[in-house]
């Protein structure tokens, strides 16, 4: 198996087990009862499996030199498609303290206890708000470094732990 096939498979394997675990997420026993919050969280597990899986693929396939458009930058301009059509948003979040980008950092008291709590070890994190009558699902996911090419343009992931997350997604997904 070459070394790219490997790292896909690792993370593919990742994204499995943190859909798994993200099975049990919520914070509210009555939620957990609650079909249309049931099938958001669904539907948020089948978002990250493929934002994820799109990221790892466009970075095997397409960086090759630092001159390349990362794929974190790709997926952002995906991000920003969806939430402009009116489906959800996303957001990618620093977990490092070292943020690229200062819009990355944590920017309320969800996405820092999501990143907390992530960091701490937990696969998937969510809450539901109410705004303006529309329920929401806030949920949050690890993201690990995966590639060794992450750290051609993110040189301080060197040094993290394998498994342990550098930054995550947050979505917001209206529940219907």
């Amino acid at each position: 198996m070459t070394r790219a096939r490997f790292a896909l498979v690792l993370f593919l394997s990742a994204a499995v087990a943190g859909s798994l675990a993200m099975l049990r997420g919520g914070d509210s026993s009555d939620a957990k009862k609650d079909p249309a919050v049931e099938r958001t969280r669904k539907q948020v597990r089948m978002l990250d499996d493929l934002y994820k899986t799109a990221v790892v693929l466009i970075t095997e396939h397409y960086v090759n030199t630092e001159q390349d458009l990362p794929a974190g930058s790709a997926a952002i301009a995906l991000f920003d498609a969806m939430k402009k059509k009116g489906w959800h948003e996303v957001r990618l979040l620093d977990a490092t303290g070292e943020p690229l980008e200062e819009k990355n950092s944590p920017a309320d008291d969800f996405e820092k206890l999501a990143v907390a709590k992530l960091k701490a070890g937990e696969a998937y994190y969510d809450e539901i708000i109410d705004q303006g009558g529309q329920r929401y699902l806030r949920a949050a996911t690890p993201i690990p470094v995966v590639l060794k090419k992450c750290a051609m343009c993110h040189p301080h992931y060197e040094n993290v732990a394998k498994g342990k997350p550098i930054g995550a997604l947050a979505y917001k997904v209206p529940i219907e």
